[in-house]
């Protein structure tokens, strides 16, 4: 059988009233671009995957930082425990906290917060620093010269 054939028979196996119905649902469980989780891990993305919504395909580097400390399956149980309303921040905050112990790995999130507030009291120290110069000047102008 030839090309034109196979092609005649196919369109002759087809009843006229099928042609009427809507074509059949695709099937459910498989999306067509996978989430960076799912490339990454190498398996195919389910529809309801817990991991798309927040790990887009353009992301995979986002996924990486997160997978390399706390392991896709603890990911996937920590946000199958949340409602989804909080999922959002808690992959924000996975992202970061991984991002800090790669850098840090001993004191990770904890290290960046303390360097943060010795900054702060720092900062609030010139500030009082400066206000009191302040004060002292204006103190100094209001004094009659004598």
């Amino acid at each position: 059988m030839d090309h034109t054939e196979a092609a005649n028979s196919n369109s002759n196996s087809t009843s006229p009233s099928s042609s009427s119905s809507p074509p059949p649902p695709l099937p459910p469980a498989v999306v067509l671009r996978p989430c960076a989780a799912c490339k990454i891990l190498r398996r195919r993305c389910a529809e309801n995957c817990v991991l798309a919504p927040y790990f887009p395909p353009t992301e995979r580097a986002k996924f990486k930082i997160a997978h390399r400390v706390f392991g896709a399956s603890k990911i996937i149980k920590f946000l199958q425990e949340l409602p989804e309303s909080q999922r959002a921040d808690a992959v924000s905050s996975m992202v970061y906290e991984a991002s800090a112990r790669i850098r840090d790995p001993v004191y990770g999130c904890a290290g960046a917060i303390c360097h943060l507030q010795k900054q702060a009291n720092e900062l609030q120290a010139q500030l009082a620093k400066a206000q009191a110069e302040l004060v002292n000047m204006q103190c100094q102008q209001a004094m009659p010269a004598s």
